[in-house]
């Protein structure tokens, strides 16, 4: 039966999309090469973790959303989005194949007049230099002429009840004016507010902006954490202060790392970047750099702590509290926990952890041992580190109960813990 819409990539982006565009009465079908996520929506649950809940799954299926891995299903669809994962690879590289599969199954079966959009994370110029020449070449069609092309880079926060789909504004990047309006056609069904980029590298390097800020500016507080800790100054304190500025600030706090989906771009690294080959943009490297080094950084503050106090990491009972990338999710994606957890291992701790959102964790493909009682945890615990700032968590008791307890997110009263 055909559909309105077709989504592509039923993961953390394909599925709040889906949840909108259902709820908004559009007939959508999701279509996913791998069968594990279509096999678990329709049994009801969700195939990724801290996106959506049971009931909303089970409320989507109930509006006629039918996720499939029939390519087929595509051809008959007035719109089309693809939400491919687009991760790092391990030369720190955007990874483009899933997008790249995305293309050429769509492509295939491609009708004139259809919309395709592109909500993945890609670096500027992915739109015009890889997906058009794809869909083009797969389906003999003219991007601009006989289909409409444009970029549409999501801008979700999972787990976010306050920016919701549709009152998050979204960024619209067409190949031609025509691919602009009817993309803005589509999302004014969705969002509150429709805002028009000048075109794709536009709308791309949007959410490279967007994304690099946030990193640039954790480092910056990271660094500060470091060297605040070094001169005895409470960075905390000197945040709560400088926050007051009406003007010309904006607050960033500190933590052990940096997770989540988004990750730092650097244009001019691009292999197809034509015109700044050589030129890469400094302050994201640098930015990335100090980031990556946060968690060798609480490795450090646990060994000395725990030194300070008489003990050595090797054998030391220590419990990790929240596991996730943001608190009151259940999402891991990159989140900083599982590489805490493997170097105190490699140290010879005994690492155990509690997430009320994380009922089976592991670390090397092994499994953690999960606290079932918080606080006789913390109390049995050499030493306990707050790595996710969780609202079920009591960190005014959590600080009374632990032997010593490291806060890597400046969330317990001050003087209670140690702060990062």
């Amino acid at each position: 039966m055909p559909a309105d819409l077709a989504v592509i990539g039923l993961g953390h982006l394909g599925l709040p999309l889906v949840q909108a565009a259902v709820a908004a009465g559009i007939d959508t079908v999701g279509y996913d090469t791998d069968p594990r996520p279509c096999a678990e929506l329709r049994a009801g649950r969700t195939p990724v973790e801290g996106s959506l809940t049971a009931s909303e799954v089970r409320r989507m299926l109930s509006g006629g959303f039918r996720p499939t891995t029939s390519a087929a299903e595509l051809g008959r669809v007035r719109t089309a989005v693809i939400c491919s994962p687009t991760p790092l690879s391990p030369d720190r590289t955007v990874d483009l194949t899933a997008l790249r599969d995305a293309a050429r199954a769509l492509a295939a079966r491609l009708r004139p007049h259809t919309t395709v959009l592109l909500e993945s994370a890609v670096p500027p110029g992915t739109t015009e230099n890889v997906l058009r020449p794809l869909l083009e070449e797969g389906s003999g069609l003219v991007a601009g002429r006989d289909f409409h092309l444009a970029c549409s880079p999501s801008r979700l926060d999972p787990g976010n009840r306050t920016h919701t789909y549709a009152s998050t504004p979204k960024v619209i990047g067409g190949l031609t004016p025509a691919c602009t309006e009817s993309a803005a056609a589509f999302y004014g069904r969705l969002t509150d507010k429709v805002v028009r980029a000048r075109g794709p590298r536009e709308a791309e390097m949007t959410k490279v902006l967007e994304t690099n800020f946030r990193h640039v500016n954790i480092a910056l507080v990271n660094e500060m954490a470091v060297a605040c800790h070094d001169l005895g100054v409470d960075l905390w304190d000197v945040i709560r202060c400088a926050e007051t500025k009406p003007f010309g600030f904006h607050p960033f706090r500190p933590g052990p790392g940096v997770g989540g989906h988004g990750v730092p771009v650097d244009p001019g690294s691009l292999p197809y970047s034509g015109r700044t080959p050589g030129h890469p943009l400094r302050m994201v490297s640098l930015a990335q750099e100090i980031n990556d080094r946060m968690p060798s950084y609480v490795i450090q503050r646990c060994a000395t702590l725990l030194n300070e106090h008489g003990k050595s990491v090797r054998g030391a009972r220590v419990l990790l509290l929240g596991v996730t990338y943001k608190p009151d999710s259940a999402d891991q994606e990159a989140s900083p926990a599982r590489e805490i957890a493997g170097r105190l291992m490699d140290m010879g701790a005994q690492v155990g952890y509690h997430d009320p959102h994380v009922l089976d964790w592991r670390v090397r493909q092994l499994p953690v041992p999960r606290a079932d009682s918080l606080y006789e945890a913390a109390a049995a615990a050499d030493l306990t580190v707050l790595l996710q700032q969780h609202r079920t968590y009591d960190l005014q008791g959590l600080a009374v109960k632990a032997q010593l307890l490291l806060d890597t997110r400046g969330a317990t009263p001050a003087g209670a813990a140690h702060r990062l």
